[in-house]
């Protein structure tokens, strides 16, 4: 590498320093809400020749779609009638142009060019510009679930969090971010407003399979509030579960009914006195789905196998087993008529009794 080009990669590397010429630092696009604010990040650079005339007197101007003077909307020094209600908010002199605009509308959309106005100084920066996108309703948040398998199947008692992000906009108050779900069920979440982040953690059990969790971003503006969502539902796999509410009664024949929930969706099984039952002259087996995780069985004995028999319902799926213990009613009923029977009896001499003494008192 000879002279020249190392002056050159020196100059190129430390530009701004031995190589300084006019320049401007914009974001290419910016979104903005109708009816809020607008920042614009800018930070300028000047010849080297030039830095005495920067004072704190310098004039900020923003021109839009053109680069022209009579393109003027923003005047730092000299607001017009016609001209964007805005700020500087960067210190010109330290060559910190960032600016914003309030009650932005559909007006704001377009291209703006930056010029720096200081005493003998007047300069508009054509190469580089900043084009503002005016939106009526906010992005929508974004929202992930983060679990230890990495997976949408969540296991139950597994650590969950849901993660909510969004874009941040200029506004004021500061946009919120919140949490619901469906079916409802309580939430405990937390919040980086700065990052506009919210964090939603539990630990998952089989009420959260099939909840779909909506994080909302609101704008609450002067005239009213915009929103957007995002939903995710979350699906849990969970061993089976008996419902309570299994038994079995008794008409011409005793039938027993078992119902049973998990994920992935269980399968049902008869055990009369520790062996499986299957479809026969003395049992008659049926089956319902009710819902994707819920199953439901039903058997029919013949009052032979009542006498001597336990029966037992047995779900399982690949998360796990479940079982329960229903008790026939043989037993149970002829007790129960024979309790009801003995209370008749003694009802009835009570009031046999009661009458011959009525009667006797009478006589006398």
């Amino acid at each position: 590498m000879d002279t020249a080009e190392t002056i050159i990669l020196f100059c190129f590397l430390l530009n701004g320093v031995c190589c300084r010429d006019f320049s401007v630092s914009l974001p290419e696009k910016i979104e903005a809400l109708s009816g809020s604010c607008v920042i614009i990040k800018c930070r300028f650079e000047i010849k080297k020749e030039y830095d005495k005339y920067l004072t704190e007197r310098a004039t900020g101007v923003w021109l839009k779609d053109g680069d022209h003077l009579n393109n003027q909307v923003f005047n730092s020094r000299d607001p017009k009638p016609n001209h964007f209600n805005g700020k500087i908010t960067g210190q010109l002199h330290e060559k910190n142009c960032t600016t914003v605009f309030y009650n932005v509308n559909s007006k704001h959309s377009g291209k703006y060019f930056f010029r720096i106005n200081s005493e003998v100084m007047k300069y508009t920066y054509k190469t580089n510009s900043s084009t503002i996108d005016v939106i009526e309703s906010p992005p929508k948040p974004r929202v992930q679930l983060y679990v230890a398998q990495d997976q949408e199947e969540v296991l139950e008692g597994s650590s969950v969090s849901l993660r909510c992000s969004a874009e941040t906009l200029c506004s004021s108050p500061p946009a919120t971010l919140t949490w619901s779900s469906t079916p409802r069920i309580p939430l405990s979440e937390s919040s980086r407003l700065q990052e506009l982040i919210s964090d939603l953690n539990f630990t998952a059990t089989h009420r959260e399979h099939g909840v779909t969790f909506t994080c909302t971003i609101t704008y609450q503006l002067q005239d009213k509030n915009k929103t957007a969502q995002d939903s995710i539902t979350v699906h849990v796999q969970y061993a089976p579960k008996i419902s309570s509410s299994s038994s079995c009664n008794r008409t011409n024949v005793i039938v027993c009914f078992c119902e049973a929930d998990g994920n992935p969706s269980p399968e049902l099984e008869w055990h009369l006195s520790g062996r499986p039952v299957t479809n026969s002259s003395n049992t008659f087996i049926s089956e319902e789905r009710l819902s994707s995780t819920g199953l439901r069985s039903s058997i029919t004995l013949h009052q032979s196998l009542t006498h001597t028999s336990t029966l037992q319902c047995v779900s399982n799926n690949t998360r796990g087993t479940a079982r329960k213990l229903l008790q026939l009613p043989s037993s149970v009923e002829r007790l129960n008529l024979f309790s009801v029977l003995i209370g008749v009896a003694v009802v009835t001499l009570v009031v046999v009794m009661l009458c011959a003494i009525i009667y006797t008192c009478l006589v006398h």
